[in-house]
């Protein structure tokens, strides 16, 4: 019997000949199959020509039953409660889902129709500046975006752009090519600013059990052509702070030295919302004169649903009033800074509920419930004898583990496999260069991922172990392709 490809495969024009026979009421392969029951009332009435996948029908359907249509393929998607791969927030009260339906015909960008919504951004803004310490929180300037990634562009600009008035004398020149001192593991975002804005990427590497920036080494990095210095508060690597204090003080003996006044933007895409409630004494933030601008994600350790984040400065001579657009639309005089424009209101909104909702004790006590959940999921986990913590969830509630030196009979690309099996999304990747010897599996615990559900998962791993001891060798052939990162 001859193979038949999968609908996936790209259309060809043998696909639209096929397409076309369908219209003739031929079999069509790359047609959605119409269950008779998705009728309203008539099991058969509500029938329809089953549409195409990958060109527009030609007829319109009942909303139930493109609904129906929709809502079946999806349930191929994993189950983002068991995904502990990603950082952001998978659930969130009703209540919180409400205001999300009432405002995401909102345009964010649209400040003089939806002027309460735009005030509840300016809101959230001044919250985090007292959060974080700002000198003066009425002062501080700062927005909302679609999430860390453009917020870290926007704080990487800002940096860019002080640096070339700073040195306008020479730049632009063949001599002064400007570059950003970052570790190894940060988020791919900051490779995107480097390669998108044209500005020379240095990564201090990995080194030993050191699996994040060294203060000193990233000082040494420095030159007349650093426009700042990237700290991450909490690597998506290992769950990791970096001593955000300890590299400022070694920028500051750097200038004492040779009299170069280099800028630190903390990337807190997760840590900014957690260590404020859980690490008080941490001092990472504005409280740091060289710390010019912070960014997190709303929509991580933020607690809110996928599609916010934010990018503050210290005050508003970190943020050159060239890069602020001032525009008239619809009939309002707005400044914006954001990359995006046109975007919905309704993950803004769900932030300043949420900070409404919990205020300081609540955000602790979320906060406190999910990294004592990973500590004791990682100290469960040590308990098999077959693992190695490389980080036990005590600053961000995330750990990274591998395989104990003696098991050889599998790796952690085949337990990330097998778990897949029960439902369990646990990334297994290999760390870069320097330490590209070492693999391992990273578990991300969030509000909604319970002790009950941590328990499930113990049991679910310790049900495959005995398969993986039995195991001749690792199973895994591609590496690369068994990799999965997700940030």
């Amino acid at each position: 019997m001859p193979l038949h490809r999968w609908d996936s495969a790209p259309d060809t024009g043998q696909d639209q000949e096929s397409d076309r026979a369908g219209r003739d009421g031929k079999h069509d392969r790359h047609t959605l199959a119409v269950n008779p029951f998705y009728g309203e009332a008539n099991p058969v009435g509500g029938m329809a020509e089953a549409p195409p996948r990958h060109r527009l029908p030609d007829a319109p359907l009942a909303p139930s039953t493109a609904y129906q249509l929709v809502h079946d393929e999806l349930m191929l998607d994993g189950n983002s409660r068991l995904n502990l791969a990603t950082f952001v927030t998978t659930w969130m009260e009703p209540q919180a889902g409400t205001l999300m339906g009432e405002c995401r015909d909102k345009n964010m960008i649209d400040k003089d129709e939806y002027p309460r919504t735009a005030e509840l951004e300016r809101r959230c803004v001044a919250m985090l500046a007292d959060l974080w310490h700002a000198p003066d929180p009425a002062t501080a300037v700062g927005c909302s975006t679609t999430g860390s990634s453009e917020a870290c562009m926007l704080a990487g600009m800002a940096l860019k752009r002080r640096w070339a008035k700073r040195n306008a004398d020479r730049y632009p020149s063949p001599s002064a090519r400007p570059n950003l001192v970052m570790g190894v593991n940060v988020q791919v975002c900051w490779d995107k600013f480097c390669a998108f804005w044209e500005v020379e990427a240095r990564q201090v590497p990995m080194e030993g059990d050191r699996f994040h920036l060294d203060p000193e080494a990233a000082a040494a990095l420095c030159d007349e052509n650093t426009i700042g210095v990237v700290g991450i508060l909490g690597s998506t690597f290992d769950g990791s702070y970096e001593p955000i204090a300890e590299l400022c003080a070694a920028l500051d003996a750097l200038q004492e030295r040779t009299g170069l006044d280099v800028p630190v933007h903390v990337d807190g895409a997760s840590g900014a919302m957690v260590a404020p409630f859980l690490d008080e004494d941490l001092v990472w933030d504005f409280r740091l004169p060289r710390v010019a601008s912070i960014n997190t994600s709303g929509h991580k350790y933020g607690l809110v649903y996928p599609g916010v984040g934010w990018a503050l400065w210290r005050s508003a001579a970190e943020l050159p009033e060239e890069l602020v657009f001032r525009v008239n639309y619809l009939g309002g005089d707005m400044p914006t800074f954001a990359l995006n424009f046109s975007r919905p209101g309704a993950q803004v909104v769900a932030q300043y509920y949420t900070f409404l909702r919990l205020g300081r004790e609540g955000y602790r006590a979320v906060q406190q419930s999910t990294r004592d959940v990973a500590l004791g999921l990682a100290e469960r986990i040590t308990e098999f004898g077959d693992f190695r913590l490389l980080t036990r969830g005590d600053e961000l509630p995330v750990f990274a583990f591998t395989t104990a030196d003696g098991v050889t009979a599998y790796d952690v690309f085949d337990v990330s496999r097998r778990l897949r099996e029960s439902g369990w999304l646990v990334p297994a990747y290999t760390f870069p260069e320097n330490r590209q010897d070492l693999s391992v599996l990273r578990v991300v615990c969030r509000n909604g991922f319970s002790s009950d559900l941590a328990e499930m998962f113990v049991e679910d791993l310790g049900r495959l172990l005995p398969e993986l001891r039995r195991q001749p060798h690792p199973l895994t052939h591609d590496k690369e392709a068994a990799t999965g990162f997700h940030h």
